[in-house]
């Protein structure tokens, strides 16, 4: 069930009203049972995979969990009868035993996404080096599932088993509370990828009816539809047309098409996380939040703050930290200090770290070079930026350009021009096109190309394009107000009754009227639902 599908909206009217019509005791009982049919229709073989790994994960967290409770309880009995030294070795083997398990409980549930997602691209590779040796033999492919959602259900499972090995999370002891965390199918789709602390305090109570978290709710999701339907939908036809024909559109579409695609894809993404926690909020629940207005950046490492902030911090927690502090990276960095100087050294951590999350966080947004070297080009584009920060000092002290109200500007659109660039890699998906067509932007630019006939040309009218500025500059004006005034809907719902009834009902018609869907329309899933 798509999430812009008839099929869906009448799901979730149902999951609504039985959620609040049944005994409240019912409600995270009916979620689990909502959320594994949402699964079921989308094929019942990913039930196996999400099931894999919702019962490794409570079977190694209940593990984690006895053993630390064995360790303390040992560890009181013993009181006084230890010496420090015995304490200390008695902890680090049930560290060790912990360690084990909780290898274990990753390496099945990542093996299962590894070999799911990149079996295929690991066979292309290795049959493009045969035929780069003149080899006549070659591998075939393989016909495997990739269950929906296996990225994001896998990473924030293996955050809850990592949480839980370090203390800073309980084990679950119902199997079936677990079960819901996994699949909880608002963000089932495309995140976010929550922590079990923070999901689990509402996702487990009991919620009675409220009217204005329910109104609260209601907003968000129609403000998510209008964003998916309206915007993304309509622009994704312009985008397909550049990008699809690149011998056609060269120069100057290939910069329209970049920003074109920036635009589509922050409605498409943002819309469908807007739906997601509004879903979760008219039932009670919080879903963490996943933007903060990252087109308002005013430089890289400003603008992956804001975006996909679940999947920064995850990678952040998870992979950064304990890499950057492990044994053989603190005897690396010593060595480095040593034999380079301090400012070398100080940076080696930092930077094999940083490569390490984004080589990582390219290979995670797709089996594909271009998403690789897209993760590898942002690595490179923030430690330049980072090295450059001195200059940058020098010239504000020397000039104060951070004093002036334009320069704030001017970082703005140097920001969404450079991640624009970037997410070329995205659209063109593949790596000597990308570069090639990068190129081509600047030595085949002609202003005379970008007439109104040409742009007529990739499948939108004047009303369409008409209709896309307007509705640009109602998500510009919305997300200026959010960064200097806070929620849109609390200033709305602070008004008289009468406003907010007025303006939903605007929302509501503009879905219904300008929404890209209907007889002929090929209902497109949300972007990131392919990670």
């Amino acid at each position: 069930m798509l999430f812009t599908s008839y099929s869906f909206i009448g799901f979730i009217t149902i999951v609504f009203l039985l959620y609040y019509l049944l005994p409240k005791k019912c409600q995270w009982p009916l979620l689990l049972v909502a959320s594994y049919v949402f699964y079921f229709f989308a094929s019942p073989s990913y039930l196996i995979f999400i099931g894999a790994t919702t019962v490794s994960a409570y079977l190694v967290s209940r593990k984690l969990d006895s053993l630390q409770t064995e360790q303390e309880t040992y560890l009181k009995a013993k009181k006084g009868e230890l010496s420090r030294e015995e304490k200390k070795a008695y902890k680090a083997a049930i560290k060790a035993k912990k360690w084990k398990w909780l290898l274990l409980c990753l390496f099945f549930n990542l093996g299962i996404l590894a070999v799911l997602k990149y079996t295929n691209f690991m066979i292309a590779n290795i049959n493009g080096i045969l035929s780069a040796f003149h080899s006549d033999g070659h591998l075939s492919f393989v016909n495997l599932v990739l269950p929906m959602g296996i990225s994001f259900y896998t990473f924030q499972t293996m955050g809850y088993i990592i949480d839980v090995y370090r203390g800073t999370s309980k084990a679950e002891k119902n199997p079936f509370k677990l079960a819901l965390f996994v699949s909880f199918f608002p963000q089932l789709v495309q995140g976010p990828i929550s922590r079990f602390n923070d999901l689990s305090q509402s996702l487990f109570e009991q919620h009675k009816f409220d009217t204005k978290v329910v109104g609260y709710g209601l907003y968000r999701i129609t403000w998510g539809y209008f964003k998916k339907a309206v915007i993304a939908d309509r622009i994704l036809t312009a985008v397909n047309a550049i990008i699809h024909d690149p011998e056609t559109y060269q120069g100057g579409f290939v910069f329209v098409g970049m920003l074109f695609y920036a635009l589509e894809l922050y409605a498409d993404f943002t819309g469908g996380i807007d739906i997601t926690i509004g879903i979760a909020q008219t039932m009670g629940i919080k879903v963490t939040e996943n933007f903060q207005r990252p087109y308002l950046s005013k430089n890289i490492k400003e603008y992956w703050k804001r975006w996909h902030i679940t999947m920064g911090t995850w990678f952040t927690d998870y992979i950064f930290y304990p890499i950057s502090v492990c044994k053989p990276m603190l005897k690396l960095s010593k060595f480095s200090r040593s034999k380079f100087g301090e400012a070398i050294g100080k940076r080696v951590p930092v930077y094999l770290s940083s490569f390490a999350v984004w080589f990582t966080t390219g290979i995670w947004h797709g089996a594909s070079w271009n998403f690789i070297v897209w993760g590898l080009m942002n690595f490179v584009v923030i430690m330049i930026s980072q090295e450059l920060e001195p200059l940058y000092g020098k010239f504000h002290n020397r000039f104060h350009a951070k004093d002036k109200k334009w320069y704030g500007a001017f970082e703005i659109i140097r920001t969404i021009l450079l991640m624009s660039c970037l997410r070329m890699f995205d659209c063109y998906r593949d790596v000597p096109l990308t570069f090639k067509m990068f190129g081509n932007m600047f030595t085949n630019f002609n202003l005379a190309d970008l007439n109104a006939e040409a742009f007529l040309g990739l499948g939108l009218t004047a009303a369409d394009y008409a209709l896309l500025f307007i509705c640009f500059l109602v998500l510009l004006t919305v997300s200026l107000v959010q960064e200097k005034k806070g929620s849109v809907r609390d200033l709305i719902f602070a008004r008289p009754a009468w406003c907010k009834y007025v303006v939903f009902g605007i929302l509501v018609l503009a879905v219904l009227i300008f929404g890209a869907y209907g007889i002929g329309y090929d209902q497109s899933q949300f972007i990131y639902n392919q990670f």
